[in-house]
């Protein structure tokens, strides 16, 4: 069974500084009929205009993840983490019991593009966390690079959830496949380019929900990067 979210179809807010799409409802954007799936809840693809951001807000029982696909993002927060997240960096932050945060684009001219994506945990309390991690396009290059899982397996960062994260990118023809096993779920979320799923047609941040299916093929049809979630 596969059901599609069309990149068009998702809430939008401008809010000058800040131009938000929600595949899932977010914020003032409200959508009973998309809530999330599974664990995943919250799959937001921003553009932060230059010297604007996030100012310092708390989370709490959240994995937070976030993907650069162009520019820069300046993390801080109560744990004392302090970094620069840039293309090809995978960010993933454990709220857990509590942590406060601000993410600021740095830059005084460029824009930056990025994705925040939130999963439930597995369970609630733990104690708060951060993870930063590079993985270099050839890492990824017509491969599915695990990128997030919950024992931090082939140098993957650590996520508290029964959730994998592949990140891959594909040029024209090039295919990955990834085996589903019973009882799982996946979502796959085109960052860039276009592809075909199962032989369905996905565009740029279109999102796709699978299950009850045996396995996820995606071929590149345009130069393209995903974002791929294995799911209980």
């Amino acid at each position: 069974m596969q059901r599609i979210r069309k990149a068009a179809d998702r809430g939008h807010a401008d809010h000058g500084w800040l131009n938000a799409y929600h595949t899932f409802s977010f914020a003032s954007y409200y959508d009973p009929d998309h809530m999330g799936f599974r664990a995943l809840k919250v799959m937001n693809e921003d553009r932060v205009q230059p010297g604007m951001g996030f100012a310092t807000h708390g989370h709490r029982d959240m994995e937070i993840i976030t993907y650069v696909l162009s520019g820069a993002l300046e993390h801080k927060d109560s744990l004392g983490n302090g970094e620069v997240l840039r293309p090809g960096e995978f960010q993933r932050m454990s709220a857990g019991t509590g942590v406060r945060h601000s993410e600021f684009n740095p830059s005084s001219s460029d824009p930056v593009h990025l994705y925040q994506i939130w999963l439930l945990p597995r369970t609630n309390g733990i104690q708060p966390s951060y993870e930063q991690k590079f993985y270099s396009d050839s890492e990824k290059q017509g491969q599915l690079r695990l990128v997030a899982s919950p024992d931090g397996a082939d140098g993957s960062l650590t996520i508290h959830q029964d959730a994998r994260v592949f990140l891959s990118i594909l040029n024209p023809g090039e295919s990955v496949q990834h085996p589903l096993g019973l009882g799982r779920h996946a979502w796959l979320q085109v960052l860039r380019g276009s592809v075909t799923a199962n032989g369905t047609r996905l565009a740029t941040s279109d999102g796709l929900a699978i299950s009850d299916e045996l396995a996820l093929t995606v071929t590149g049809e345009a130069p393209a990067e995903v974002m791929l979630f294995d799911l209980a």
